[in-house]
C-alpha cells in the first residue's frame, strides 16, 4: 500500500466518495486486493485510516460474520507499539474499518530499500515488540502473522500492524478448502505442522524477524517460501545455524528459535533481554533509526499533516463501485487493504490538519455507526504446499476461527468500547435535540492512583472502581489509570472538558472540547489538564451520558512506584440518553 509517490499522499479521485459514515475522506493512502484505504480524522480530531471493503466480501455473509469477530478481538487489545481500530462497521451495504493513522514504513519495505539494520535499532525493535505481544496475549489473542510486513516503524518506534480484516477474507476462503493460516518462512514449527499454536508462536516469528532485520539472512537459509517453512516444521530434528550471527543476537535467536514452545523465552523476558542489549531505554527514539528511514519517515508525517485537495469534485458521488485496481505495496499501517468507494452519508466532522501521530493510545472516534526478496514479502497470498495463505491472524490461544471474539460471561456488555477503541453505538449528532433522563445526582467517586504495575479500571454506568487490574481487562470500561508500560489516565470512551453542567452542555464538550485519549503522568502531576474543578463527559459503553466533577487532586497516601501519581475526588451524574 504506497502514500501516493513515496511520500506523498494521493488525493482523492473524481470516483472518489468525499464522505462515509460521517468521516470525511482527505486523501487515498492506497489500494489493493480487498479495497480503498483513506485519510480522515475522528471527531476528535484523530488521524485515522479508513478502509472500504470491496464489494464482493461485502456480499459474502461468511466474510461479514468473520469480520465482525475479528474486529471485536482487535478491539480488545490496547497497549503500547500496537495500532488500535477505533471503528468499524460491518453491517451497512459496505463493510468498513477505521484503525489509528501512523505515517511510518513496514520494516519489509525498510529493509528491502534500506538493508538490514543496525543491532542496537533490532534489539529495539525486538523489546518494543515484545511488549505489543504481552497485551495481545494478555487479551488472550494470538497474532500468528507475525513478520516485517506487519511491523511498522515510525518516528516513535515500532508497531505491530493489522488487526482483523486479512484474516477475516482468508479464513472464509479456507473454510472452503482447509488450510494453516500465517506466512512460511514466517511460520512457528507448530504452526507449520498444523498444530495447536499458542503465544509461543509469535516469539518465533519474532526471533526470525531479528534475524532477517539484523543481518539480511534468513536462520533457515536461501530458498522460496515453501522450502524455509519445510526446514521451520523439521526444527526439531534440525536446528538452524546461528554460528553466522553476532554474539548477542545469537544468544536471542537461541532462546526464541525451539522447536519445543515451552522451552522458548517469555515475551517479558524477551523484552528485558532485548533492551539490556540495545543500550537505550524503549522509550528514547531520537534517532533509533538510521538518518534515511528517520528523513523518509519524516516526510510521510509532513505529508499526512498537509492532504491534498482532490483532484477534482464530482457533482454527485457514484454509487457503483469502481473496478479493483492492481495492488501496491504496503507501506503505511494497513496492508491488505480495500478498492472500493462507497457513497457518503450526511454526517461531517471538522476537517483540518492531522496533528502528529500519538503511540498507539486509546482514541476518540466519533462516526454514525458503528520486487522484494522472498523472506521479506508479504503483500499478497502465497499458496504453497502447507496451504499457508499470507494474513494477520487474530485467533485464541487454541487456534479456533474467531473464539477470541468472545469475551465470556465477565464482560459488561457485549460489543462494548473496549481500551483500544470507542463506544461502537451511535452517538447522536450535536445538533440533533436528545432526551436524557436521569439515573444519578452527585455521587461521592474517588479514583485512587493505581499499584504498581496494575490499572484501576473504571465503569461508570455501574458506577464500579475495578483495582489491580491487568491489560486485557478493561472492555467496557470508560477509564482506565495504569501504571504498567505507559503510565497515564486513559481515556477508553471519546471525553470532552465541559464548561457546564447541564446535559446538554455535557453532550456537546464530548464533541467540541475532546481531550487527547490519554494524559501522561507528567501532565497529570502538573495538574493543569485535570485540575480542581474540571467537569469531565463521556457517552458511556452503555449509551449513557457521564459528568465527572473533580472536586479534589491529592497526593496519593501510600508509598510505592505510583506514589507520584494524584488520587482524585470527584462527584458522579449519569443520564440516560433516549435511543
Amino acid at each position: 500500500m504506497t502514500n501516493g509517490s513515496d511520500d506523498i499522499l494521493t488525493p482523492l479521485n473524481p470516483l472518489d466518495p468525499r464522505e462515509t459514515a460521517g468521516y470525511r475522506l482527505l486523501a487515498r493512502l492506497g489500494e489493493g486486493g480487498m479495497g480503498t484505504v483513506y485519510l480522515s480524522h475522528t471527531r476528535g480530531g484523530q488521524p485515522v485510516a479508513f478502509k472500504v471493503i470491496r464489494r464482493e466480501y461485502g456480499q459474502d455473509p461468511d466474510f461479514r460474520r468473520r469480520f465482525e469477530h475479528e474486529v471485536q478481538a482487535a478491539r480488545r487489545v490496547q497497549g503500547y507499539h500496537l495500532v488500535p481500530v477505533v471503528d468499524h462497521d460491518t453491517a451497512g451495504p459496505l463493510p468498513w474499518i477505521a484503525s489509528a493513522y501512523v505515517p511510518g514504513l513496514s520494516l519489509a519495505d525498510a529493509l528491502a530499500a534500506h538493508g538490514p539494520l543496525p543491532l542496537p535499532a533490532v534489539f529495539q525493535l525486538v523489546a518494543c515488540t515484545a511488549r505489543a505481544l504481552v497485551s495481545i496475549h494478555g487479551a488472550d489473542v494470538v497474532h500468528r502473522d507475525l513478520k516485517p510486513a506487519n511491523i511498522l516503524l515510525s518516528s516513535t518506534g515500532p508497531y505491530v500492524i493489522d488487526f482483523g480484516i486479512a484474516r477475516a477474507a482468508d479464513v472464509t476462503q479456507l473454510t472452503r478448502s482447509g488450510g494453516v493460516i500465517g506466512t512460511p518462512q514466517y511460520m512457528s514449527p507448530e504452526q507449520a505442522l498444523g498444530e495447536r499454536v499458542t503465544g509461543a508462536a509469535d516469539v518465533f516469528s519474532l526471533g526470525l524477524i531479528a534475524a532477517v532485520a539484523a543481518t539480511g539472512r534468513h536462520p533457515y537459509g536461501e530458498g522460496g517460501a515453501t522450502a524455509l517453512a519445510v526446514r521451520i516444521a523439521n526444527t526439531a530434528r534440525t536446528a538452524p545455524d546461528l554460528s553466522g550471527y553476532p554474539a548477542p543476537l545469537r544468544t536471542l535467536l537461541e532462546r526464541t528459535l525451539t522447536a519445543d514452545p515451552a522451552a522458548r523465552i517469555t515475551t517479558d523476558e524477551l523484552a528485558v533481554l532485548s533492551e539490556r542489549a540495545a543500550g537505550r531505554a524503549l522509550r528514547t527514539f531520537d534517532g533509533w533509526l538510521p538518518a534515511p528511514l528517520m528523513d523518509r519517515i519524516a516526510r510521510r508525517e509532513a505529508a499526512a499533516a498537509r492532504p491534498p485537495e482532490p483532484t477534482t469534485t464530482p457533482a454527485a458521488t457514484p454509487a457503483a463501485t469502481p473496478a479493483a485496481t492492481p495492488p501496491t505495496e504496503p507501506d503505511a499501517h494497513w496492508s491488505g487493504q480495500p478498492t472500493v468507494s462507497a457513497p457518503p452519508r450526511p454526517a461531517t466532522p471538522p476537517s483540518g490538519p492531522a496533528p502528529t501521530p500519538q503511540p498507539a493510545t486509546a482514541p476518540t472516534p466519533r462516526s454514525a455507526q458503528r520486487s522484494r526478496p522472498a523472506l521479506l514479502a508479504g503483500g499478497g497470498a502465497l499458496a504453497v504446499a502447507l496451504t499457508a495463505v499470507v494474513t494477520w491472524a487474530l485467533v485464541s490461544p487454541d487456534g479456533g476461527a474467531g473464539a477470541a471474539a468472545d469475551d465470556g460471561a465477565d464482560r459488561k456488555h457485549a460489543g462494548a468500547s473496549d481500551p483500544a477503541s470507542s463506544p461502537s453505538s451511535p452517538s447522536p449528532s450535536p445538533s440533533k435535540q436528545a432526551a436524557y433522563t436521569l439515573v444519578f445526582e452527585d455521587k461521592p467517586f474517588t479514583l485512587r492512583a493505581p499499584a504498581f504495575n496494575t490499572g484501576t479500571h473504571v465503569d461508570l454506568d455501574a458506577p464500579k472502581v475495578f483495582p489491580s487490574g491487568k491489560i486485557g481487562q478493561a472492555a467496557g470500561m470508560e477509564l482506565t489509570y495504569q501504571d504498567w508500560g505507559d503510565a497515564d489516565l486513559r481515556f477508553l470512551t471519546p471525553t470532552g472538558r465541559s464548561s457546564g453542567s447541564t446535559p446538554e452542555a455535557c453532550r456537546a464538550a464530548v464533541d467540541t472540547d475532546t481531550l487527547p485519549a490519554a494524559v501522561p503522568k507528567k501532565d497529570l502531576n502538573l495538574g493543569a489538564t485535570l485540575a480542581k474543578g474540571t467537569v469531565l463527559c463521556t457517552v458511556t459503553g452503555d449509551n449513557n451520558l457521564a459528568m465527572l466533577r473533580i472536586t479534589d487532586v491529592l497526593p496519593h497516601a501510600t508509598g510505592g512506584a505510583s506514589s507520584d501519581m494524584p488520587d482524585y475526588v470527584t462527584t458522579l451524574t449519569l443520564w440516560k440518553i433516549a435511543k
